[in-house]
């Protein structure tokens, strides 16, 4: 009974591999081989204990993943769990996954451009090659879950 493990729930999540992409960007590669960008300015700015990070370029270049993968670090004893870092919106979106969200929700390019409160045309262009900003990218995730959701 000494080495019994007890499981609950989902596993927690292992950061396999961290690199900064630009600002406060950085991309995030899961021990189960998926890997994300998200963006750490908005987490660094809502609380005191990250305030040596939001500016000074040479501290948040210290990041590193700890040795079980369960969060991020910093010189100065700086931590950001791993479980926090899972629950970050992915930032930005490719074009192609775009096309499968309105594909997947059968949207026109009108009706995309109603859902999302946007010009036809913009809608387009994000169909094609244009770079999605952050905020479409999120407003089409989300009607994409709601969608899973029916």
């Amino acid at each position: 009974m000494d080495n019994e493990i007890v499981t609950k729930g989902r596993p927690l999540p292992r950061i396999a591999a961290a690199t900064i992409i630009d600002n406060r960007r950085v991309r995030v590669t899961w021990r189960n081989g998926n890997s994300v960008t998200v963006d750490l300015a908005p987490v660094l700015n809502s609380h005191r204990h990250f305030i040596p990070l939001r500016t000074d370029e040479e501290s948040f270049a210290t990041m590193r993943v700890n040795d079980e993968g369960t969060a991020l670090e910093w010189d100065g004893g700086i931590e950001l769990s791993a479980v926090w870092i899972a629950t970050l919106p992915a930032v930005g979106m490719e074009n192609g996954e775009f096309r499968q969200i309105m594909d997947k929700l059968s949207y026109s390019l009108d009706g995309m451009a109603l859902q999302l409160d946007v010009s036809r045309r913009l809608i387009a262009m994000y169909r094609g090659s244009a770079p999605i900003p952050n905020s479409i990218a999120l407003a089409a995730r989300y009607l994409a879950e709601k969608a899973d959701e029916r």
